[in-house]
């Protein structure tokens, strides 16, 4: 398997694939062999041009919106199929996979960068290509009360649908998927590959779909997860949570777990920091609390800018009375990035405050993140407050729940624990 640059995510490298695996993976396949694979006859093609800046969609959002005009290949290439959710307008298409809800002339791309409009059909551009993959302890991701010890098979694919100004990851999901190395790992073959890891060492027991944004890689997503299931694997979506309500509900249908990023509880926020709108996230944070898969919450606290112990109070008063007491909450310490470099890291006792707010509003369980060797990653029983799962980092060092339950009092914990 070749190499990639040694920074591909911001949760970091993780464990080199097993050597048995890297013959399932095709070497990298460089952007100039993927153009002459995609386009026939089409001369020079104008990557990279954002030509219109902030474009408005039709309802007139004020957000970092825009598409990337005829900038979409002019036949299928060879890492897409047609996409999911959309209508056709003329030889104009309309995405419905997420709020945006792009409209796309021929030859146009969307704001996430992975779907494009080809001879009047939606495709995405992200479907078995694979940018980074890696092998990680679970809670990094984080999912703390998904099989705790485990392992997962990660991986993602270039683009995204939101403009985080911190994003860790900005190196892969700030382009587009064919301006980055890729592997060629169909469906299939990720089942077939993560299968394998998992036969090696046991301790693998999840694809986890993470690094950039799974919803610009939508269809890949659920086919992998389709054909991973059949193999006994698990599948978790570490994501953003800025999708349409019915795409949402597609996903769960087939995932275990679903990890939303709530970036802070301010519209004014999302839509300056973030390039997005808050009411579609929490609408998916509902939309997965009452579904099958299971739900774990984050919220990167951003020193001046998110970090207002009000608004703090606010949205766990919020989670409390929308998706119940149980639900996992992490509060992650921001260290600079991207086009944030200039604001400090969170303050520990920023942290640790909003910590208690949420669990003054009655929340269970609730975490610091980013903190390492930080007694607040433990998981307590909430009734007899006894030490069930203590960590250190990405590690755990204990594990006492039976059954799923507190082995001292009895007291059901809320996860999937095996």
């Amino acid at each position: 398997m070749a190499r990639k640059r040694s920074k591909k995510s911001g949760e970091g490298k993780g464990e080199p694939l097993p050597k048995g695996i890297r013959a399932i993976l095709r070497k990298d396949i460089s952007r100039r062999e993927f153009i002459k694979k995609s386009i026939v006859g089409a001369g020079t093609l104008a990557l990279g041009v954002y030509s219109i800046d902030h474009y408005i969609l039709n309802r007139g959002r004020d957000l970092f919106s825009g598409i990337f005009n005829r900038d979409a290949p002019s036949t299928p290439p060879l890492f897409s199929r047609e996409a999911e959710f959309y209508v056709k307008k003329g030889n104009m298409v309309q995405c419905k996979l997420c709020p945006f809800e792009c409209i796309l002339g021929e030859g146009d791309r969307g704001h996430c960068r992975t779907r494009a409009n080809i001879n009047g059909k939606l495709y995405t551009l992200a479907y078995g290509n694979p940018c980074t993959i890696h092998i990680d302890p679970i809670e990094k991701k984080p999912l703390f009360h998904f099989l705790p010890k485990t392992k997962a098979f990660s991986l993602a694919v270039g683009g995204c649908n939101l403009r985080c100004m911190y994003c860790q990851n900005w190196e892969i999901s700030q382009v587009k998927p064919e301006s980055v190395e890729e592997y060629e790992l169909p469906p299939e073959r990720l089942a077939e590959a993560a299968s394998q890891t998992h036969q090696k060492d046991n301790s693998i027991k999840t694809i986890a779909y993470t690094y950039s944004e799974p919803v610009a890689f939508y269809e890949y997503v659920l086919d992998s997860a389709r054909a991973s299931s059949n193999r006994g694997l698990k599948n978790v979506i570490i994501t953003s949570g800025y999708i349409n309500k019915k795409p949402l509900l597609k996903w769960a249908g087939v995932v275990d777990a679903i990890k939303i990023d709530l970036k802070g509880f301010n519209e004014k926020f999302y839509r300056k920091i973030n390039g997005a709108e808050l009411e579609g996230v929490l609408r998916s944070i509902k939309t997965v609390a009452k579904s099958r898969a299971f739900l774990e919450v984050v919220n990167l606290v951003v020193p001046t800018l998110n970090d207002n112990y009000d608004e703090l109070r606010q949205m766990a008063s919020w989670l409390r009375h929308n998706i119940g007491k149980d639900t996992p909450l992490h509060f992650s310490r921001f260290y600079p990035n991207y086009r944030l470099r200039n604001l400090p890291p969170t303050p520990i006792n920023t942290l640790r405050k909003a910590r208690e707010i949420a669990l003054d509003e009655g929340l269970h369980y609730v975490y610091i993140g980013n903190v390492p060797h930080d007694t607040y990653e433990n998981t307590y029983c909430p009734k007899c407050k006894a030490l069930l799962i203590e960590r250190i980092g990405y590690f755990v060092k204990k594990n006492v729940i039976k059954n799923g339950r507190c082995p001292y009092c009895g007291t059901k914990i809320n996860g999937v624990w095996s």
